[in-house]
């Protein structure tokens, strides 16, 4: 029997397919895109309508042979690239490569890479949609045009190796901005104040400030916290009203492409760019003991919350079986407001197969798989069930017409938390009971200054929650757009946290003051609204790169006369080890360097030391200095390396353990931050206590 031809872009998901469609079936993988505009040019005709020069990639070629050679034995040819506008894209490149005629029905797409899910998508071939792969065209052409104009300016007026992209450089303005705001930020004084009280029946209570006499719910500064105790010291409190009663919450919704890399850096510590390689191999197939290869998970990139009438029942199926009905949610879940710009073309992220419960396969999977596709499965079925309940209490007392309050809460029923592990679990306060009028005395009054703080730095997690909120990129393109930054050095990361480089604020300034419009929030998120037009047919590409061009060509030649060269050498007080020449100041691909001035006769360069003022417990010699790890991760070492080989995940701290007298550090987590003994064989630690 002649076979047909299946065509997917990944190895890993052509022999996870191959195993569902059998011996009539020849499956192989592009490995992404064959086709694509060509590195070493602009591959751009602007003078014929924008038209894109496409080529084979190089290395490619190999492999469009041996499909071409596959296709032409082949009775029926079926492109199975990934379900969105990059792989309609592929799918178009494939098939004018393999002479494929565009009314012929080819295409084939399925959310999710099961048995059933590829049996059935053979069966439903369509034609391409070149409405969706003018969509992509016209994101592909302007971002090039974006980067390989600004990019080339930025290497001549600053230096080699500099990039400009519509996403990228709007994900670099978006930190600055926040760095900015922080630095602005002026603290502004307020107290809290907590009584600690009794009743008579000797039952205690912490209640908080609520507000004064004259209604006021602040308390600015120390002058009148004294005048609020001086009203109420040696008075009885009174119970003015006590209310009963219960909140709910609600489960959250399944993951999209955005919330599965908050979640999973908030709950796994995974950057973006793991959360997305670790799906990946979900997705495409995981050899599991008894069943061999299959897809563990839906297709990872979307920006929708829905879920198929299939998957909502198998969910149910299982509550109702293992939990009982009154864990099933009532009714149809509400979906979250949608936003214009989401499409909406894929479901959720979701298990493929419920009854594949992660303990069951855990010996199937890495670590990191366990832990993501544990994250996935839970919030999942969690989504199906009921809101947890929890009883309330909140207790108001007077004196001197000052109200104070203390607020109660116990779980009556788990609900979605039964499921969900990665919840956030709701602190239990208990209250006693105590009625209207019943008095009580004032045991403790515990007054406690505080300042405003400034708003956190950007993590991945809340970049990627800002950018989709923006409405700049898409599912695709937040861990990219994040890798890119971070691999620039146009932002590099202290902790958690991401912090523009004096480098990412020089190329911004520079593209800010030059090409506003392209790096503009609103032109990102309105270029991404027309992308959408485009790909519903209701926008010419064309037109819309031709309507960017006429002003960005102006901006590019304004730029070209005005921006000066900036010289990004500086010399420092450091002395070349070799030569004795000046060292200078350098940018390289990893942050800055010390380079010998008297390049080329000496080539000596050596990394720039941060020190942070505490002597080597070790040696006694060096001092301890800021080093990166391959990764990118800071670390604590000796000057003096090689000799000394003191290192230090925390940063130590110039003082020294009370148990043992070895040095302390500064240990900080998700959880706390602590201070704690450098020497391993020594417990010693303390919390370090802030406002």
């Amino acid at each position: 029997m002649t076979k047909s031809l299946v065509i997917v872009e990944s190895p890993a998901k052509a022999k996870t397919i191959k195993k569902f469609l059998g011996k009539n079936y020849t499956v192989k993988a592009s490995v992404g895109h064959i086709i694509d505009l060509p590195k070493s040019k602009l591959g751009i005709d602007i003078d014929d309508d924008f038209k894109p020069q496409y080529i084979t990639i190089r290395g490619k070629g190999p492999i469009l042979k041996e499909i071409k050679a596959e296709a032409k034995k082949a009775k029926h040819i079926y492109l199975a690239t990934d379900p969105d506008r990059e792989g309609e894209a592929i799918s178009w490149h494939l098939s004018n490569a393999l002479n494929i005629k565009p009314d012929v029905a080819c295409r084939i797409e399925f959310n999710e890479i099961t048995k059933n899910a590829i049996k059935s998508a053979i069966k439903k071939p369509r034609t391409i949609n070149k409405s969706v792969v003018d969509a992509q065209q016209a994101r592909r052409v302007l971002d090039r045009l974006v980067g390989y104009k600004i990019s080339p300016l930025l290497w001549r007026k600053m230096r080699k190796g500099l990039s400009a992209g519509r996403v990228q450089s709007v994900a670099t303005k978006i930190i600055i901005e926040r760095e900015e705001e922080i630095n602005r930020f002026v603290p502004e004084e307020y107290w809290s104040l907590i009584l600690k009280v009794e009743n008579s029946k000797k039952e205690k209570l912490q209640l908080k400030f609520y507000s004064d006499d004259l209604g006021n719910k602040d308390i600015k500064n120390e002058k009148e916290v004294n005048s609020i105790i001086e009203k109420i010291t040696n008075k009885k409190l009174i119970v003015t009203d006590v209310k009963q009663g219960t909140k709910k919450r609600n489960p959250y919704f399944p993951f999209t492409t955005s919330t599965l890399q908050q979640e999973a850096s908030n709950k796994l510590g995974f950057s973006t760019k793991k959360t997305m390689a670790v799906a990946q191999q979900l997705y495409e197939g995981i050899d599991l003991e008894k069943e061999g290869t299959v897809g563990l998970i839906t297709y990872i990139r979307t920006d929708s919350t829905r879920l198929s009438e299939e998957a909502t029942k198998s969910a149910k199926n299982y509550v109702l079986d293992n939990l009982g009905e009154k864990y099933i949610s009532e009714g149809i879940k509400s979906t979250p407001k949608k936003k214009q710009d989401i499409q909406d073309a894929h479901e959720a992220i979701r298990p493929t197969d419920i009854s594949r419960k992660p303990d069951a396969i855990k010996g199937s999977l890495s670590r990191d798989q366990f832990k993501l596709y544990k994250l996935i499965w839970e919030r999942f079925v969690a989504s199906q069930m009921t809101a947890a309940i929890y009883d309330t209490l909140t207790i108001e007392l007077k004196v001197e017409d000052i109200i104070f309050r203390a607020s109660g809460s116990r779980l009556n029923f788990d609900g979605f938390l039964k499921i969900y592990s990665f919840a956030t679990a709701s602190e239990e306060i208990n209250l006693p009971l105590v009625k209207v009028g019943e008095e009580m005395d004032i045991r403790d009054i515990l007054p406690n200054q505080h300042f405003t703080q400034p708003p956190a730095r950007y993590t991945e997690a809340s970049l990627v929650k800002t950018m989709e909120e923006l409405g700049i990129g898409r599912p695709s393109t937040y861990s990219p757009t994040i890798s890119t930054i971070l691999s620039r050095g146009y932002v590099e990361k202290e902790g958690k946290h991401l912090k523009a480089t004096e480098l990412g604020v020089l190329v911004t300034e520079i593209l800010n003051e030059y090409f506003t419009d392209i790096i503009d929030i609103n032109f990102t998120a309105d270029f991404e609204k027309s992308l959408d037009d485009i790909a519903e047919g209701k926008e010419d590409w064309h037109q819309l790169i031709k309507n960017f061009y006429d002003i960005f060509e102006k901006m590019l030649n304004k730029a070209e006369e005005d921006i000066e060269e900036i010289d990004m050498v500086e010399e420092s007080d450091e002395d070349c080890d070799v030569c004795g020449a000046k060292m200078l100041i350098k940018y390289g691909r990893y942050g800055k360097f010390l380079a010998c001035s008297n390049y080329p006769e000496c080539t000596s360069t050596k990394p720039i030391i941060h020190k942070i003022g505490v002597k080597c417990p070790k040696c006694q010699e060096g001092e301890i200095v800021e080093r990166k790890s391959k990764k990118g991760r800071i670390f604590y070492g000796c000057s003096e390396f090689p000799r000394c080989k003191f290192v230090s995940w925390s940063k130590p701290i110039n003082e020294k353990c009370p148990q043992c007298n070895d040095l302390l550090a500064q240990k900080i987590n998700k959880k706390s931050e602590k201070v704690v003994c450098t020497n391993k064989e020594c417990k010693y630690e303390r919390e370090i206590k802030a406002d």
